[in-house]
């Protein structure tokens, strides 16, 4: 059997924190409000895009957009998708893009779906999708808690939320995207035996999303040792804001979930 949070972190320690920047977009707050007005807090869009990388979000991000409407008129994701797919994984926040496309291009059996409000982001997810000619790859850049909400029950085979915005001001806390609500909607949108990754090098977000983690039944930590969330696994690459935080002293930590 696992052990306890407490033991099984104890040794884990962290001295900085980070500034938002790539996942700064994601929407994570809860309140009912905000899932109806389809609130994002945090930056739209930053430095100006290349025009290589504007052509893309005008030409080639119409063709990938998928909205929380479409799914919800038709309930057949698999039928999304440029090919025939076997399963669905879904990345909350991409951030740059990095793991969601190193994931697309091994395993094009499954559909990706990616979401970020971020444009720069965006923008270079688009730039990888077009170089790597994915075409098992759609993009929605809205509030992913609307997304959550109209997926079918069941449909997703594997989710991620790689370091998410930790929000550090306590009042800005409910703003975090890993809380029961958007735990119990994937708990849902998740097939029995799928698995949940989160990763974060902020030890109050660690403990934050440990402690929500309990509060929704059916998420089981699969960690029985400390390597098992210290060390990265081989399928998991490492982004570009992970190699940011560990230049500045920050140790992520790797947090694997399955579904019941």
């Amino acid at each position: 059997m696992a052990a306890s949070l407490g033991k099984r972190l104890t040794s884990w320690t962290n001295c900085g924190v980070h500034s938002p920047d790539e996942n700064e977009g994601v929407a994570g707050g809860s309140t009912p409000g905000a899932r109806r007005r389809g609130m994002i807090y945090g930056r739209r869009a930053g430095h100006k895009l290349r025009p290589a990388q504007a052509q893309l979000v005008d030409e080639l991000l119409p063709r990938l957009r998928l909205t929380p409407e479409e799914v919800e008129a038709t309930g057949n994701l698999a039928g999304k998708f440029g090919r025939p797919v076997d399963e669905i994984w879904l990345e909350i926040g991409f951030g740059g893009g990095e793991h969601l496309a190193w994931q697309a291009v091994r395993n094009r059996h499954v559909g990706f779906i990616g979401i970020e409000p971020f444009i720069n982001g965006i923008a270079k997810l688009l730039t990888a999708i077009d170089d790597e000619g994915l075409d098992n790859v759609r993009i929605y850049d809205g509030d992913a808690r609307l997304m959550l909400g109209a997926l079918p029950d069941g449909c997703l085979s594997r989710a991620f939320v790689l370091f998410p915005d930790p929000w550090h001001k306590k009042r800005h806390n409910k703003r975090r995207i890993v809380n029961v609500d958007t735990l119990t909607q994937l708990h849902r949108a998740m097939k029995p035996g799928a698995e949940l990754r989160i990763a974060s090098d902020i030890p109050d977000y660690v403990r934050w999303i440990m402690e929500h983690a309990r509060r929704v039944p059916g998420f089981v930590w699969q960690a029985e040792k400390a390597a098992d969330w210290r060390v990265r696994p081989d399928d998991w690459p490492m982004t570009r804001y992970e190699q940011k935080a560990l230049r500045e002293g920050r140790a992520p930590a790797y947090l694997s979930f399955r579904r019941l």
